[in-house]
């Protein structure tokens, strides 16, 4: 598996959790938003995390660590996840996976395996707008769909959550994400920030207000909508 990063503690990743997180390299997206473009298009000038030193620290920490947490890119991209997520949980620690939704049927593989226990999802916008969002032109927002719908109907713990742009959502993309998430138990808005390792450029974040305001818009259809890392 390739893993071109590694936080070795968390508090914020893994909600409830003490966790590490490591990010995968490669994605088949191109958010224009992205602030991993690192992980995206430069994948080979990245220095790989040999798997080996990531499972000496979870020995080391072991009994400190409640879990650990598979961000990216896009981790189910990688063909030794399955593998690589084994091995975590036979060290009796939890796993979180960061995932846009575009591989479901990897994502209910290793569901079902027993592999994951919370699962983070994006949701880049409403299905129109996945094309824009995504950064391909042709995008099939119809794995997007699948997953979430898995997700909604399954018994696993897991999150929903936007980053909002505010060149790139509306008021309607808001409503229309909150029909199509209609219920859903958790789904978070978070602010959009300027990492310095954006695929595009020109986009800025909402005020607090504005981001207030696009929460009132989900929330009749999802009660359990909250704004992430607002101040």
């Amino acid at each position: 598996m390739l893993i071109c990063g590694f936080q070795k503690l968390t508090l914020l990743d893994y909600p409830g959790k003490v966790a590490c997180t490591v990010f995968t390299g490669g994605c088949n997206y191109r958010c224009p938003f992205c602030h991993n473009a690192s992980l995206v298009l430069r994948v080979r000038e990245q220095a790989a995390v040999p798997e080996r030193e990531i499972f000496d620290l979870l020995e080391k920490r072991r009994g400190l660590l409640d879990g650990i947490c598979v961000s990216g890119g896009e981790p189910l991209l990688q063909p030794g996840l399955g593998d690589f997520l084994g091995r975590v949980r036979a060290m009796g620690l939890s796993v979180k996976l960061d995932t846009n939704g575009s591989l479901p049927q990897t994502l209910k593989d290793l569901v079902g395996a027993g592999l994951i226990d919370y699962v983070a999802m994006d949701i880049k916008s409403s299905p129109e707008r996945y094309p824009a969002l995504t950064g391909i032109a042709d995008t099939d927002v119809s794995p997007v769909l699948e997953s979430a719908a898995f997700l909604m109907k399954g018994s696993l713990p897991f999150e929903f959550r936007t980053t909002l742009v505010k060149e790139l959502h509306a008021r309607e993309d808001m409503e229309a994400i909150g029909r199509w998430l209609s219920g859903a138990p958790a789904y978070f808005l978070q602010s959009f920030r300027d990492s310095g390792d954006l695929i595009g450029t020109g986009f800025s974040a909402f005020s607090n207000e504005r981001m207030q305001e696009m929460l009132q818009v989900v929330s009749p259809f999802i009660p359990n909508a909250k704004l992430r890392g607002i101040e």
